[in-house]
């Protein structure tokens, strides 16, 4: 397995100095949590200026996925945000995003295939230098470029081609902001490359900070924000030691009323340990542990999460979106059947998996987000991302990330990247679905 040391390291959980003075601290691991079964949502219904076919055809289908949890991701995949109505213009309260009435109910946008078109990507990676260098796979030497001609074709659907006037145009005004870990960034990032591409003469500022970066188009008082929170809910330092506590949320929480669009992320650092953990104590119930049943510290964190949301954000203005959980490719088992000596990562890959159903075992992890949304007042919009990703092996930077040495991209099996994604590259179908879910 490869060593991710030395990337997530830059990548460690800020945290405030604050003690606490009521906990006790406990080596007992708590029981699992149960998790509760999935409910169904009931399907919105808005009219679309989109074309969409029909009639769906399958001998005209070249790849659509088909694996044991389709209900789940079709369920997900049509359950669109309420359209939101203006109330007019009233500068003291915040104002609606203002999204076309549309109708694809029937539309699976999750599930399908991909397909080669010689049109994309839609930018390059040299016209946009804020692509940090471990997503930059171009400018750190990736030979190939076919991963960059692929487009998402859902099974009964076209999606409308991302427009960044457009969307610019639509969020005048507004704020749109990416909370999670670094796979938020990764999306972050492609969302800011695909709007610059269409406003190269725009004027723009960018403000780095920790834990909150944001990037400004001026000209159209668009803020496009990241705000690095891992897990979500807080990590705090007490006495010297990091503690991640499952049921406070409020100090991450103060930089988020501000957005109009929140986009939250969350799954990989929970199942760190050892050097890539981002913790060293959980605090539960006014005790702290030294470790606990991953998915229900998940499961505990999320609804804290789920909470707030609830409480705090009124969905008639803000939208709220959640992401699944992006796949990893570092066992070639899952798309080489019988593979024995191919590597240990997915270096090497330059196409997307060409079968017709995904051998990999749906994330435990997404099972538990599914969940807690849908037991919420207002459940946030899944953008589930998780099987469409999967099929992707060919997407990740490998060794031609700018964090790795020569020495290091010589032993890919040991320090391959095959986590993350290029840019250009699949972050910005992720972006589509978000532009389609958003205004369409």
């Amino acid at each position: 397995m490869r060593d991710m040391k030395s990337y997530y390291a830059k990548f460690h959980m800020h945290t405030n100095t604050t003690k606490s003075s009521h906990s006790s601290i406990s080596t007992k691991i708590p029981s699992p949590f149960h998790l509760l079964p999935t409910k169904t949502h009931s399907q919105a219904t808005p009219s679309s200026p989109m074309a969409f076919s029909s009639i769906f055809n399958p001998s005209t289908s070249t790849l659509i996925c088909i694996i044991s949890f389709n209900f789940l991701l079709i369920a997900s995949s049509v359950r669109l945000p309420h359209p939101i109505h203006n109330n007019g213009d009233n500068p003291g309260q915040k104002q609606p995003i203002r999204i076309r009435q549309s109708n694809h109910s029937e539309c699976a946008l999750f599930m399908g295939s991909w397909v080669h078109d010689e049109s994309y990507p839609i930018y390059k990676a040299s016209s946009c230098p804020i692509i940090d260098p471990e997503f930059n796979c171009q400018m750190y030497g990736r030979p190939d470029t076919d991963y960059l001609k692929y487009r998402w074709k859902p099974a009964n659907c076209e999606l409308p081609r991302f427009n960044g006037l457009e969307f610019l145009t639509n969020m005048k005004g507004k704020k749109v902001m990416f909370v999670g870990d670094s796979l938020g960034r990764n999306q972050w990032e492609s969302l800011i490359c695909m709007t610059w591409s269409a406003v190269p003469q725009s004027a723009t500022k960018m403000i780095t900070g920790d834990p909150l970066s944001t990037f400004k188009f001026l000209d159209y008082g668009v803020d496009v924000a990241f705000y690095r929170a891992p897990y979500l809910v807080d990590i705090d330092a007490v006495d010297g030691r990091r503690v991640l506590k499952l049921e406070e949320i409020s100090k991450n929480a103060l930089a988020w009323m501000s957005a109009d669009v929140l986009s939250f992320n969350t799954g990989h650092w929970w199942s760190h340990k050892g050097s890539l953990q981002g913790w060293d104590l959980i605090e539960s119930g006014g005790h702290l542990y030294e470790d606990m049943d991953r998915l229900g510290a998940l499961d505990t964190g999320l609804k804290t999460w789920a909470r707030w949301v609830d409480s705090n954000v009124d969905t008639s203005t803000t939208r709220i979106f959640f992401q699944s959980v992006s796949p990893t490719h570092y066992n070639p088992s899952e798309w080489s059947a019988g593979a024995t000596s191919i590597g240990k990562s997915c270096y090497g890959e330059t196409s997307p998996m060409s079968r017709s159903t995904y051998p990999g075992v749906y994330p435990d992890q997404m099972k538990v987000i599914d969940t807690v949304i849908r037991e919420m007042q207002n459940p946030a919009y899944i953008l589930d991302i998780t099987t469409l990703s999967a099929m992707r092996k060919d997407a990740h930077p490998s060794i031609y990330s700018g964090d790795l040495s020569p020495g290091q991209q010589s032993n890919p099996d040991h320090y391959a990247d095959c986590s993350h994604w290029c840019l250009p590259g699949l972050p910005d179908t992720w972006n589509q679905l978000f532009y389609t879910a958003l205004f369409f």
